[in-house]
């Protein structure tokens, strides 16, 4: 995705969605939901499927077709629970169009599991609190990521999250000197920077009687 400048998409396709720091929710405010829903989903649709190794590419095909029917299935259960189609749900061998829906429920598979393809599920909040329970409401918790112009609001979030990596307005977090890893069930110690470092080395302790 050498092209697309916007960090909202990269926090959710770049590699097809086949991340581990991929956005796997979206939360966004009632106020703005329908107008981010058209915005975000005219500019899922102009990134370029194909050839992966193409440099003109943005999105490639899944890994293999066990991954494919995950996501036609997360599609579809949430298309069943009254989610909206805004743009993509169509396959092509193993390419999966990039694809919004919005108004996905918490109870969907989309919400719930880690759905690992291009596939970006628009749930509503009315309440900032709200959306950081939401987020924290699961047993993983390696990225997330804060898109705001408050600034107050961004650090509250930013620090109530439970997740070992926060991206604020930066949907590309990961850089070789700071610490990646997470929380709960995404692990434990970090990799990366001097805390990756530590892996690495004995510590002594030596006690002196004076």
């Amino acid at each position: 995705m050498k092209g697309v400048r916007n960090v909202g998409l990269r926090a959710k396709f770049r590699n097809a969605g086949e991340s581990c720091v991929a956005a796997n929710r979206v939360f966004v405010e009632a106020p703005i939901a329908e107008a981010f829903a058209e915005a975000y989903a005219r500019r899922a649709s102009a990134l370029k499927v194909g050839d992966p190794l193409s440099e003109e590419t943005d999105i490639g095909p899944l890994v293999n077709e066990a991954a494919l029917r995950k996501v036609h299935a997360h599609v579809e259960d949430a298309l069943s629970r009254g989610a909206r189609l805004v743009a993509g749900g169509e396959a092509r061998g193993l390419f999966f169009a990039p694809t919004v829906l919005l108004d996905v429920k918490p109870e969907s598979l989309l919400f719930r599991e880690e759905t690992f393809g291009p596939v970006a599920p628009l749930t509503v909040f009315q309440e900032e609190a709200e959306a950081v329970r939401w987020a924290n409401g699961f047993p993983v918790g390696l990225a997330a990521y804060v898109f705001t112009r408050d600034l107050s609001r961004a650090f509250r979030v930013a620090e109530a999250l439970e997740y070992g990596i926060v991206g604020v307005n930066d949907g590309v977090p990961s850089t070789p000197q700071a610490p990646f890893g997470g929380r709960k069930q995404s692990g434990l110690g970090r990799e990366g920077g001097k805390w990756g470092l530590e892996e690495y080395l004995e510590v002594k302790y030596i006690s002196l009687g004076l």
